[in-house]
């Protein structure tokens, strides 16, 4: 049976090798694999940003490239795949979200946890 080339699969299984180079910097990595919108992306992005005072310098470590379609309400079969509706990213266990340096330790840890709260997936913090 023949399979759609334009369909995306990506499989949530394993965890992700990590470059071995990182500068010393606070680092928020993932536990759970996970689909991170881009809205989440963004909320946490800011509110690191809001508590750290523009003090720091802040790395997005992820990208959201999965389309998530979804197709309309009340609809028949058929006609072909829904239309995107919103932008994921996928995230696998050890996978690094946020870096953040040019601040003090503690100020870091709190806007990282304050960041957290804002994703749907649970997240340690660490030196890197």
């Amino acid at each position: 049976m023949r399979r759609n080339s334009h369909v995306r699969f990506c499989s949530r299984d394993g965890i992700v090798k990590q470059p071995s180079t990182i500068t010393p910097k606070e680092l928020d990595s993932a536990l759970e694999p996970a689909w991170i919108t881009s809205r989440q992306i963004e909320a946490g992005r800011r509110a690191m940003t809001r508590n750290a005072r523009r003090g720091g310098k802040i790395w997005v470590r992820i990208f959201p490239d999965k389309p998530v379609t979804v197709r309309p309400a009340e609809t028949r079969m058929g006609s072909g795949k829904g239309s995107p509706e919103y932008w994921v990213a996928v995230v696998k266990p050890g996978r690094i979200l946020y870096e953040m340096g040019g601040v003090t330790e503690n100020i870091a840890r709190r806007a990282i946890s304050i960041a957290a709260s804002s994703r749907s997936v649970p997240t340690k913090m660490g030196m890197g």
